[in-house]
């Protein structure tokens, strides 16, 4: 069963509701512009609100759906941990978009929000407020991640290993706004 729901996962996770709504309505690849990510962030920045908030919710469902099939199947809590792990490296590297995907934030934060919800509220809060401060996307998901493990080590800390390497991954993707970051030249909205 384990297997099955993660190939699952995987495949829902490899939906890339960025690039999918760009094509629905006539915007130009969201990999091609802006940013250069399938994601949320970047779909603001090229095509509006409103696409930028539907990429955000769809991201977040697939996330969130294979951690709930998962708890339904009766998976333990790590099981279901690393089911949402495929569903976010499925958005990281999509099957049907040559595996170049987003970043993986908003999918892990609805993989969290299945796991355990008071680590998805630390993480958007934390999101929240750096991006607030900073007007930097990137600094806030750099941020957020990582705030999650010690919380998750207290209180779900069968949840702990796949997230760290969730956050791993994460912080991995961001490797190139790192480095924009540590030189001043990162985009700020």
């Amino acid at each position: 069963m384990f297997w099955l729901l993660a190939t699952l996962a995987y495949l829902l996770g490899s939906l890339s509701f960025a690039i999918l709504l760009s094509r629905l309505t006539g915007n130009p690849d969201p990999r091609m512009g802006g940013s250069g990510n399938a994601g949320a962030t970047n779909m603001l920045r090229l095509a509006g609100r409103k696409l930028a908030v539907l990429t955000l919710l769809g991201d977040i469902c697939k996330g969130l759906l294979p951690v709930l099939i998962a708890e339904f199947a009766g998976l333990s809590l790590q099981e279901q941990a690393w089911i949402g792990v495929f569903a976010v490296i499925g958005h990281l590297f999509p099957l049907y978009f040559r595996f170049r995907g987003g970043k993986g934030v908003a999918t892990a934060a609805g993989m969290l929000l299945g796991l355990y919800p008071p680590a998805a509220l630390l993480a958007v809060c934390a999101w929240l407020l750096t991006f607030w401060l900073t007007r930097t996307s990137s600094l806030a998901a750099l941020i957020a991640t990582p705030l999650t493990l010690p919380l998750l080590a207290w209180q779900e800390p069968a949840a702990l290993l796949p997230m760290s390497a969730l956050t791993g991954l994460i912080v991995w993707r961001h490797r190139g706004n790192l480095r924009d970051l540590f030189a001043g030249r990162e985009r700020h909205f």
